[in-house]
């Protein structure tokens, strides 16, 4: 089974890469393919909530967001994975969580039209790490992750939280909850 990863964060070798990185272990442990694409090294314009997606159910912004429309079509599992920043999800993160407004449109104004196909198997997960540990640090991030796999066609399958992982390098050095991780990659192909 292939796992489609959407990295929202920002900094390369952060803590949320080096949390992906166990996932995919566990993943390619239990037989799984895993492809994770770093947000931020794509040109994704912001929705412009023009409409242009009700009539087509294809976005009419031409970028790199594109692409990743087939990518989604083509898998049974996903994983949205962003550091939070102020309570949510990245400006990467939430800018190609609104431009699947396309996929939205597919699925609930194209239905009608009979070019939407429910699919129970497929998953969608969130991975996220925090540097402080509020109590409810990871609620607006996880109400955005549910929201998008629901407006995508997706049944939300869970999430791998951890908190309190600031500093770079701090996430590698957190041996229970890589293990963790990996376990989680593993749940997510089996």
């Amino acid at each position: 089974m292939k796992v489609l990863v959407f990295n929202g964060s920002p900094r390369r070798g952060g803590n949320t890469q080096v949390l992906l990185s166990a996932v995919a272990k566990g993943v390619e442990s239990a037989g799984g393919e895993i492809e994770i694409i770093r947000l931020a090294d794509l040109n994704i314009s912001p929705c412009q909530s023009c409409g242009g997606c009700d009539k087509t159910g294809i976005c009419v912004v031409k970028d790199d967001m594109g692409l990743l429309y087939e990518k989604i079509d083509q898998v049974k599992r996903i994983i949205l994975a962003s550091p939070i920043y102020f309570y949510g999800v990245t400006a990467q993160a939430k800018a190609f969580v609104d431009r699947s407004q396309a996929l939205w449109s597919r699925k609930y104004i194209l239905k009608k039209k009979g070019e939407w196909r429910d699919d129970a198997d497929r998953l969608g997960f969130f991975v996220s790490v925090a540097a402080t540990k509020g109590e409810k640090v990871f609620d607006g991030a996880v109400l955005t992750a549910k929201y998008f796999y629901d407006a995508i066609g997706f049944g939300y399958g869970g999430a791998l939280l951890v908190k309190g992982v600031d500093k770079r390098g701090e996430m590698a050095k957190a041996v229970d909850r890589m293990a963790q991780a990996e376990e989680f990659g593993r749940r997510i192909v089996t």
